[in-house]
């Protein structure tokens, strides 16, 4: 799981709540950990693999969101294969971790890899966040037409520069000006606890805003295509929305419980002695939701998948070819009604206002299909008829 908790474990002088949840029954917490991970880990893999009996759909060119949907995935894979690491390694030398509870100790490899291991976790989940943001953002540029591939490179500028900034501002501060005097007051832990769950609060505050807006921008597109709004291309606008809910349900349901478990350690802190009775409640609810979080949060990985891509089944094609993207053109109910043209070899002989009709068709099926790459859910919506497809 990913917590400011696990950085805070490695000052020898940690706070009572840290220490509570960190020695709660350390040998279940840690197989918890790796047995949803590991599962995480497979189904989100066997979801990425290409399939058998699946018939590729071309694309003109991978969009940024594709590549957006592909590394949030990728940083969840890694920040998986650091809490197995870490765990295994806590369940495997008992002895190796006990190390770092000792203030002045000779070795200084056990607090290297404390510290070690739970920036790599942080990291990697905090990307993941904020290449969430990204995908919000970028859902709603590609919709008004302001995004495409050359904006990713921006996307990675602020994704990594800020993970890195922010985990490594965090780390210092929690740890300076040593890692045997931190968590001395909380002028040390709460700018760590600022810097990590940051990012998580401004997917969990301004992605909804975003996908909300985007979702208007698209029934706009859809009504300005042909002045109409048909059943067709209600349902697509209502299957687009229904995946932005479902990315913010996934997100939610992992990481819900660690704001809660935050808010409950921070409240027994601030507590002269958090062994009372009257706060036994509190303390259960601690532990509880700290054993959730070992469950849930490994588990976005696969979910996300879920959400993004949809049960893509076992079949595994292990035969090696360059994988494309799929993707869905748009249908229209009146294609028989010539509301779209039919394909077409580009030639002299086309009045310069079809073409131009045409290539906004395109433009506005492209921007569509970017936002709902990936689903395979219906035939209805958009057919290899539309000149998009068939154009490329």
């Amino acid at each position: 799981m990913a917590s400011p908790r696990l950085e805070t474990y490695c000052c020898p002088n940690r706070d009572a709540a840290t220490e509570l949840v960190m020695n709660f029954q350390p040998d279940v917490f840690c197989g918890v950990c790796i047995g949803s991970a590991s599962v995480s880990l497979l189904l989100t893999i066997l979801q990425l693999l290409p399939k058998k009996g699946q018939t590729p759909r071309k694309m003109p060119k991978a969009s940024s969101s594709s590549t957006i949907l592909l590394l949030i995935s990728v940083c969840d894979i890694l920040g998986g294969l650091g809490m197995i690491f870490r765990s295994s390694v806590w369940l495997g030398f008992p002895g190796f971790i006990a190390n770092i509870s000792v203030v002045n100790g000779t070795s200084v490899w056990p607090s290297a890899f404390c510290v070690g291991s739970a920036m790599w976790i942080q990291l990697l989940y905090s990307a993941g966040f904020w290449w969430l943001f990204c995908y919000a953002v970028d859902s709603y540029l590609v919709v008004r037409r302001s995004a495409g591939l050359s904006t990713i490179v921006l996307y990675h500028m602020m994704t990594w520069g800020l993970a890195v900034m922010l985990c490594v501002e965090g780390i210092a501060l929690l740890y300076y000006p040593s890692l045997s005097s931190c968590e001395n007051g909380l002028e040390h832990a709460i700018p760590h606890y600022i810097t990590t769950y940051a990012p998580l609060l401004l997917v969990l505050v301004v992605n909804p805003i975003l996908f909300r807006r985007t979702v208007s921008a698209v029934a706009s597109l859809l009504k300005g295509r042909q002045g109409i709004y048909t059943e067709n291309e209600r349902r697509l606008g209502t299957e687009i929305q229904i995946r932005f809910f479902k990315i913010m349900l996934v997100f939610v349901i992992c990481w819900s419980s660690n704001i809660i478990n935050e808010s409950l350690l921070f409240y027994l802190e601030m507590q002269p002695d958090i062994n009372e009775m009257p706060l036994k409640n509190i303390r259960s609810a601690a532990l509880i939701t700290w054993i959730i979080m070992g469950v849930l949060n490994p588990m976005q990985g696969f979910l996300f998948t879920l959400a993004f891509y949809g049960w893509t089944g076992w079949r595994v094609d292990l035969k090696w070819r360059k994988r494309e993207i799929p993707w869905e053109s748009m249908s229209s109910s009146t294609v028989g009604e010539n509301a779209y043209p039919s394909p077409v070899n580009y030639q002299s002989s086309i009045h310069d206002s079809k073409k131009i009709s045409t290539t906004d068709s395109q433009q506005t099926d492209e921007a569509i299909s970017m936002l709902s790459e990936g689903n395979t859910s219906g035939d209805d919506r958009l057919t290899r008829s539309s000149p998009i497809y068939q154009g490329w």
